[in-house]
């Protein structure tokens, strides 16, 4: 506290209110803090609105994580290299998730800006903000679309395509998830904290139930334990089709490839966590609410992946009949593992659960997905890569010209109900799968320079920091190296066999060079250099954010002792502060 009142007071020792009152009116700290020479933000038209408390932060960060990738694409990576390369995969990947996470959340404690552009933009180089920022926008064009057609699929398992058209389920997801975009950010905020702790519930109910199968105590009181890893073995060889034959790779290179195989598999599992870092700017009291996002990720990953990995891994059999028939892209319950696992104990009707569930999974993806679109182009408009009106916002705060596209792109879904044209999707979704790990290394590389011009500078990460990330910092570049690893190695299995997989090439590696000429195309043509580590401006609105961290802290204190006034110090924020918050 004594820190922050001493950073914050500027000069000839302006209290705190005027710091963030100067600041507001020079360059307005919600739009432009990446930016400060822009005339965007000094009206009400281009602000953000800082809605978000900590609890919707920190749900939004967990349930980001949580999605159809661990209910069903769990499935097909089982199937490919067995529970122990699954087991070993999801923990390397998870280490990864980790260090990007905490990465973010040291830069964004530091100062939050409005997306990873501005952050790229400020910390490295103006070039890497603009090919980063619009590499994460194409994913984030395509995916609501993605995530709607999944929601149809997810709904056919009650009532079928023959019965009523699959573009009609597509319409209503889209006007639901449109409007409650529209609503603002606090209405946002709100339905995704309880649709997040739905599917915290969901999974921690998923996860105890699987490990009592495994025990025996289902109905058939089969006793699993580790049976699997021993029959038919924790590594499995690789397999492949290949003119209607099936081969498999034999010996410790045939395991080698099932296990980076699944590597691959494990990423796209968890990619979009990091999109908590776009609710950053819109975050009241972003120097406590961040670091509390962040610090509890590496339990969220070990209970809700590490975990549920190594118990799926105990309770289903990579050589299953019901897996091996299972599609990966079928988004309904016969696609899940889980499911597989509840049928073979005999438990029934769960598999409905399991739907519902699903169906909740997809379209708060959906919802998250269309609200970070809509983020990321108002990003680029503040950081001046794209044009100034998508920087425009209602009276809620939100940027309804960056919704508008969100939308217009989410149409792409009603290509599916022409089966002409589902393969041409399919390869759009291809294209875009790249873009998340682009981002995490961006993030990476993000923090390494802040890091270094903290050490240029002769600032402290003991001392002048909210949040610091643990293994420093040698953990941000073991990241970083398997992301660059990963990225090039994600689609190498069209190398295997006689028959070479043009188009899963193509559509799997496009976006690599796509990023690559951008970057180099912008450093060229606007002659941008790398920003020197003594230079990078580590100072404008720090002083904004030391003030208004004081202010919220007031503002608690204050709510805590009208409170005890009153004679109830636990109301129902004390209650979830105590027992909940530490899980969610």
């Amino acid at each position: 506290m004594k820190d922050l009142e001493k950073n914050a007071q500027y000069q000839g020792g302006e209290d705190i209110q005027s710091v963030i009152s100067r600041h507001t009116n020079q360059y307005d700290i919600y739009v432009t803090k990446s930016n400060p020479s822009t005339t965007l933000g000094h009206t009400d038209g281009t602000k953000l609105r800082q809605a978000l408390d900590s609890r919707h932060v920190s749900m939004i960060a967990i349930g980001g994580a949580l999605g159809t990738g661990l209910l069903i694409g769990t499935g097909s990576a089982l199937r490919a290299a067995g529970p122990g390369a699954i087991f070993v995969a999801y923990s390397v990947i998870g280490f990864v998730v980790f260090m990007v996470m905490s990465a973010l959340g040291e830069v964004a404690a530091f100062i939050p800006l409005n997306g990873f552009a501005n952050y790229c933009q400020r910390y490295v180089d103006d070039a890497l903000g603009f090919a980063c920022g619009y590499v994460y926008l194409f994913k984030y064009l395509i995916l609501p679309a993605n995530q709607l057609v999944a929601g149809s699929l997810t709904v056919q398992y009650w009532v079928s395509k023959d019965k009523l058209n699959p573009g009609v389920w597509i319409a209503i997801f889209l006007v639901v998830i449109t409007v409650v975009n529209l609503l603002g950010v606090r209405f946002f905020g709100e339905i995704e904290f309880w649709l997040s702790s739905l599917k915290v519930v969901t999974c921690l109910g998923l996860i105890i139930l699987l490990l009592v199968i495994a025990l025996g105590g289902g109905p058939t009181h089969d006793r699993i334990g580790f049976r699997f890893w021993k029959n038919p073995g924790a590594f499995l060889h690789y397999t492949y089709t290949e003119d209607g034959e099936l081969l498999t790779i034999p010996g410790s290179k045939g395991r080698f490839v099932a296990f980076v195989s699944v590597l691959v598999s494990a990423v796209f599992a968890y990619l979009g966590t990091e999109l908590v870092g776009i609710t950053f700017a819109e975050t009241r009291n972003p120097r406590k609410s961040i670091p509390k996002a962040i610090k509890l990720t590496f339990y969220r990953i070990l209970i809700f992946y590490v975990c549920s990995i190594l118990f799926l891994g105990m309770a289903v059999s990579p050589k299953d009949p019901l897996l091996l028939s299972a599609n990966s892209s079928n988004y309904q319950a016969s696609a899940s593992p889980f499911v597989i696992a509840i049928r073979n104990a005999r438990i029934d009707g769960l598999d409905h659960v399991i739907n519902a569930c699903i169906l909740l999974f997809v379209l708060s993806a959906a919802n998250s997905d269309m609200y970070v679109c809509s983020r990321t182009i108002y990003s680029l408009s503040v950081a001046g890569y794209a044009p100034k009106f998508f920087c425009t916002t209602n009276a809620r705060g939100v940027p309804y010209y960056g919704l508008m596209l969100s939308f217009a792109f989410s149409l792409l879904a009603f290509m599916t109900v022409s089966s002409s044209s589902a393969q041409i999707f399919q390869y759009f979704v291809n294209v875009v799968s790249l873009t998340g790990l682009i981002a995490w290394s961006c993030i990476l590389t993000i923090h390494i320079r802040f890091m270094n011009a903290l050490k240029a500078q002769g600032l402290s990460r003991k001392t002048d920091l909210a949040y610091r990330s643990p293994l420093q910092p040698y953990g941000t570049w073991i990241a970083l190296c398997i992301c660059i690893l990963v990225i090039f190695i994600k689609n190498f299995t069209v190398f295997i066999g006689d028959n070479f997989a043009y188009k899963s090439f193509i559509t799997g590696y496009i976006v690599l060079p796509v990023f690559i000429i951008m970057y180099f195309g912008y450093k060229f043509w606007f002659k941008t250099s790398i920003i020197p580590a003594h230079e990078v401006d580590l100072d404008t609105f720090r002083d904004v954010i030391d003030a208004e961290a004081i202010k919220f802290q007031e503002e608690d204190e204050e709510r805590k002792a009208i409170r005890e006034a009153e004679g109830n110090p636990r109301d129902k924020e004390w209650f979830y502060e105590k027992f909940l918050g530490w899980i969610f």
